[in-house]
């Protein structure tokens, strides 16, 4: 074989291995040889990759095997050549200690698969919670052409003649439960029956969230985000994403050409609109960083302030996402919010998201409200300041109680979870419905890895009393399915001294979401006393993974990245290996 034979792109990044008639293209065309390919596939046709993330211990991810056979059929009838390739999952609900602590592990894994490998495009397939953002953060690092498939939610719960959503209604009953109100037999019945399909979450959740953001940022065809996993449709947009993958390719149409400071403002607003998952602020910072974009929190209580909440969904609302992708889907939410952005923002069809929206409608307007009769007057998630949050803490009051919205109360305080888990249903908790409950240690370092224990459970004796709802603030995060007057994401976080960590039980705390306003009510000079007196507590890991993570974390407010994988503004990432060496 010699390089005249190679007719194909030359500008191609996998040219650099199978072209050349030297050793090393040798080398590389017989060890696809050996999987079975003919002489065919190296005729110049560019080279797709399917990072896919499917795993038997991640059920929101656990089809995607089908969907990459679909995106393969595609690339195949566009003149492309796929190849399959694995990466870490992130099951959110089995890792432990929190699927957060490997979201930038995920996403070093795809970066460097996608630099590393001879991959012209790659089409990224995606569902679970951290999933979504890991690879939208590593394809953004890599910088190939890349395009977003993803697994969409699973199908509706049923549990006699009721709709359930997961995570949400699971916490809904089994707070039932625990007040004594649902029964063991029945608790069985809805353990059987709420999650009845592969897929997502089925509420807006940060599965939900994070896929409509892929979406709204132009990374997936129009219509992608909501698809219901066992819908046919899945496939065959799959399908078609495959085929648009060999275009970008040809193309040279490069995540960093599309995830623009435009495309960032779309996505602020469109999870404003939906009553997105409050972890949405931290993965899209992340995102934004590796292209060297600032997203302070300041931006997005700007969009919230001006973007009205308009989707009718649990658990800021009512539906499920099957009944949101019925109703129009994100196309027809966009659509509807269009005077809020940026129309000319690239996407991955090559048109601007104007030119991809501008046939949607909304089929159902007790799920999509019209701009004007929103659900709300502003987006689901706030930020929150003060002396407290220096740097800021969120609050999704699209899913909290009107009434808790301004509140002062005494505090009632954990160190950490494992303390909140033994004390929080004794008897002898001197605790009120009016009481703050406070999490400490629970943040990127303190947990480590800041796990979803945000939204604390109520005390099982105010449960029985008939209290529904009460403030709680941490430096967690709390699951997108979850739901109450939660504080989140408190920066800086306790366990590198922020003011959280020397708040003490009967501390007076003032909440007030309107003002944006996180006060602990003690006297300035007191709190700088104790922060003063205040020792960091002993690392949770000394070597391996965790080790690094611990030295590297980056606190709520700056994404949680690494420090060191954050982009430079105005530098260009290495697409490309420097040498391509010969396989042994």
């Amino acid at each position: 074989m010699n390089d005249a034979k190679h007719n194909g792109h030359a500008n191609l990044r996998s040219r650099a291995w199978f072209a050349p008639s030297d050793i090393n293209g040798s080398s590389h065309r017989t060890y696809l040889r050996a999987e079975g390919f003919s002489s065919r596939v190296f005729d110049g046709r560019p080279v797709i990759g399917i990072c896919n993330s499917w795993s038997e211990l991640t059920a929101c991810n656990a089809h995607l095997r089908q969907v990459a056979e679909a995106v393969k059929r595609g690339v195949w009838a566009a003149g492309g050549f796929p190849l399959e390739f694995p990466t870490i999952s992130l099951g959110e609900v089995l890792m432990k200690p929190s699927t957060m602590l490997y979201r930038n592990l995920m996403a070093m894994d795809v970066e460097e698969c996608i630099r590393a490998y001879p991959l012209d495009a790659v089409v990224l397939l995606c569902g679970c919670d951290k999933t979504t953002p890991a690879q939208l953060m590593g394809a953004a690092s890599a910088d190939v052409p890349a395009i977003m498939v993803t697994g969409g939610p699973m199908l509706r719960g049923m549990w006699r003649n009721q709709e359930l959503g997961s995570g949400t209604d699971t916490r809904r009953l089994w707070a039932e439960k625990r007040a004594g109100r649902l029964s063991d037999e029945e608790w069985c019945e809805i353990e059987g029956c709420i999650s009845r399909s592969a897929g997502h979450c089925m509420v807006m959740g940060t599965a939900s969230t994070m896929t409509s953001i892929a979406e709204a940022l132009g990374m997936t065809l129009p219509g992608c985000a909501h698809i219901p996993a066992a819908d046919s449709r899945r496939l065959a947009i799959a399908e078609e994403s495959g085929r648009r993958a060999v275009e970008l390719a040809l193309e040279d149409l490069r995540p960093s050409k599309i995830l623009t400071p435009a495309a960032f403002e779309n996505a602020i607003r469109v999870d404003m609109a939906i009553g997105g998952s409050t972890n949405a602020i931290i993965h899209l910072i992340a995102i934004a960083g590796r292209l060297g974009i600032d997203l302070p929190l300041e931006k997005f209580d700007e969009l919230s302030r001006s973007t009205p909440f308009i989707v009718n969904i649990r658990p800021s609302g009512k539906y499920l996402m099957e009944d949101l992708y019925y109703a129009g889907g994100l196309p027809a939410v966009m659509k509807e919010i269009a005077p809020l952005l940026h129309l000319d923002a690239l996407t991955v069809t090559g048109k601007s998201i104007g030119e991809n929206i501008a046939g949607a409608a909304c089929y159902n307007r007790a799920i999509i409200r019209p701009l004007a009769e929103p659900l709300q007057p502003e987006g689901g998630t706030v930020v929150l300041k003060g002396n407290l949050a220096p740097h800021g803490a969120v609050i999704k009051q699209s899913a909290a109680s009107p009434l808790l919205m301004k509140h002062r109360g005494p505090a009632v305080v954990f160190e950490d979870y494992a303390d909140l888990m033994a004390r929080i249903d004794d008897p002898a908790l001197e605790v009120t419905e009016d009481s703050v409950l406070v999490l400490k240690n629970a943040g990127p370092k303190g947990a480590p890895g800041m796990p979803e224990w945000g939204d604390m459970p109520l005390p099982a004796r105010l449960l029985k009393a008939g209290v529904t709802d009460m403030v709680r603030i941490s430096d967690a995060r709390m699951s997108g399915t979850a739901y109450g007057t939660v504080v989140l994401h408190v920066s800086p976080e306790s366990a590198v001294g922020g003011p959280l960590a020397v708040v003490k039980t009967g501390d007076l705390i003032e909440l007030d979401v309107h003002a944006r306003k996180l006060e602990l009510r003690i006297p300035e000079a007191e709190l700088k006393q104790r922060l003063a007196a205040w020792r960091p507590p002993a690392p949770h890991y000394e070597r391996g993974y965790g080790r690094m993570f611990l030295d590297h974390i980056l606190q709520a407010h700056e994404g949680c990245d690494f420090d060191y994988l954050r982009a430079v503004r105005g530098a260009r990432p290495v697409t490309a290996a420097p040498t391509v060496a010969a396989l042994p």
